[in-house]
């Protein structure tokens, strides 16, 4: 039997690495084809673009542990299963449930490190990214603002100076027209100006000094004095319209979660009630996302054993197909928790219970060479419709 646990264990080992190899491979490669004119745009090294996407990992992997869990454990019985191994391993006294210990183990570690991306690795992953986003940002700053060039790149706002100097922060004859509010439109005008960085919140003030604001309006022209006057920036907007100023429950670590939820007067000044909701639906999330891979780990042995002799890659796209109804599940109960329709308890839960109860009565099935009552159903209406097709 060890020599069987250790065969087992191996093989959901080199397919879970393939698995999740896989999956950020596609992931970051969606990612750099959506963003790939903002990064020529802005002359980023491939470098920088694998330390930010390194940093999004664990939100990554948050997401595609449970699948990859589940997918290498039906790939692995499946196999076993068309190979007609799990036939010759009932012939000589092996039941199901003394295979178990070999994916109950992996699936174990599985769940433990998500559980270590859930708690920690999220949270500090989400704030290097920021970190390492607002650097780029910010450097890239000082090359954009170019004397005698006109700078468009933040949305609605077109910035020019005659004479610049970087290092320092200043500007010289230098102007702004504001286009971001609908129907008007503000120049701003001085001799001097001053570029200000805030790298606590990733934002850039441009303080212009004794100058002139031309505002239009339809037909109406305004022109005011003033003494000193600002624009802020937030630098996010140069790479993807990310916003750092915003506290967002998703980038906290899960210690701080239960200090909000214990104790409402921790959250972010000004919080609504859909903040806390999403701070209830984001707590229950943490927990659920990594115990959703002991559970469709469980559930792919009896998935497997229901649909033996089906080749790997159909079997491929049946795993595929039932955790994309686990994950709409999940992701419906999310939409629901944070708009306040159920609390984010039942609905978090809702498919792990589900999955759960499956799981246990398909092993029990399976391990009884018997086959699920619904899945009788299903081939019987298959036949039927065969028939008459026929």
């Amino acid at each position: 039997m060890k020599i069987l646990h250790k065969q087992i264990f191996g093989e959901l080992l080199k397919l879970f690495g393939l698995t999740v190899s896989c999956l950020l491979g596609l992931i970051l490669i969606g990612r750099m084809l959506q963003l790939r004119t903002l990064f020529l745009s802005q002359n980023i090294g491939f470098l920088n673009i694998l330390e930010l996407f390194f940093y999004l990992t664990p939100f990554f992997l948050l997401l595609i542990m449970p699948i990859s869990t589940m997918l290498s454990v039906f790939l692995t019985f499946l196999r076993m299963s068309t190979d007609n191994e799990l036939t010759a391993l009932k012939a000589s006294g092996v039941s199901l449930y003394r295979m178990l210990p070999a994916p109950v183990l992996f699936c174990t570690i599985c769940t433990v490190f998500t559980f270590i991306i859930s708690i920690w690795g999220l949270a500090w992953g989400m704030d290097m990214f920021k970190v390492t986003l607002y650097e780029s940002a910010r450097k890239h700053s000082k090359f954009s603002l170019q004397p005698g060039v006109f700078n468009k790149e933040f949305s609605g706002l077109t910035f020019y100076a005659h004479q610049v100097d970087n290092e320092k922060g200043k500007l010289k004859f230098a102007f702004v027209r504001d286009q971001t509010k609908h129907g008007a439109s503000v120049v701003v005008v001085a001799p001097d100006a001053e570029i200000i960085s805030r790298p606590e919140s990733a934002e850039v003030d441009i303080v212009f000094h004794k100058g002139k604001i031309f505002r239009q309006n339809n037909d109406e022209l305004n022109v005011l004095k003033f003494g000193t006057y600002s624009v802020r920036l937030d630098l996010g907007k140069l790479l993807g319209d990310f916003s750092f100023s915003e506290v967002k429950a998703k980038d906290m670590p899960l210690s701080q979660l239960v200090e909000i939820r214990d104790d409402p007067s921790k959250a972010p000044p000004g919080a609504s009630d859909r903040f806390h909701r999403k701070v209830d639906t984001e707590y229950f999330k943490r927990l659920t996302l990594p115990l959703g891979c002991l559970i469709l780990g469980m559930f792919a042995i009896p998935i497997a054993y229901v649909f033996r002799g089906l080749k790997q890659q159909y079997g491929l796209v049946l795993s595929m197909g039932l955790f994309l109804v686990y994950y709409s599940m999940f992701s419906v109960s999310v939409s629901m928790g944070e708009s306040g329709s159920i609390p984010p308890i039942y609905g978090m839960w809702a498919p792990n219970i589900m999955y759960v109860i499956i799981a246990l009565l398909g092993m029990k099935y399976a391990n009884e060479e018997r086959t699920l009552p619904i899945v009788e159903w299903g081939t019987h209406i298959a036949d039927k419709i065969k028939g008459r097709v026929g």
